[in-house]
């Protein structure tokens, strides 16, 4: 046969076989996604003195300022603290997320077990 693709085995591949395991791998994915929807992680500056809670996916959730470090004539060091506690945060997300989806990419990019996917 020319140009015919040749499976693992001989023979056709078991289509309904692989439409379950593409299903469980959306049902995971969902699921994942929504763990990171609902989980939250928190991002510091200066020791603490600024707080940013972000949720998995990466909004910006709430965000803690002591007063300490609140001084109407250096406005600049509290929006640096601001600025650095939310980035921290949002790595904090990212990591989390790599850490939920990673395997599911993996899984993804192994193409289900089919040659050219």
């Amino acid at each position: 046969m020319r140009g015919a693709t040749v499976f693992p085995g001989g023979g056709a591949p078991d289509l309904q076989a692989i439409m379950a395991q593409a299903q469980k791998m959306q049902e995971q994915l969902l699921s994942a996604q929504q763990e990171l929807a609902d989980a939250e992680v928190n991002g510091t500056a200066g020791g603490g003195l600024v707080v940013a809670t972000v949720s998995g996916a990466g909004e910006l959730k709430a965000l803690e300022i002591d007063p300490k470090v609140v001084d109407p004539e250096d406005t600049e060091t509290l929006a640096d603290l601001i600025v650095a506690a939310v980035r921290d945060a949002g790595a904090q997300a990212q990591k989390l997320a790599e850490d939920k989806m990673g395997p599911l990419a993996g899984g993804l990019g192994g193409g289900l077990g089919l040659p050219g996917m």
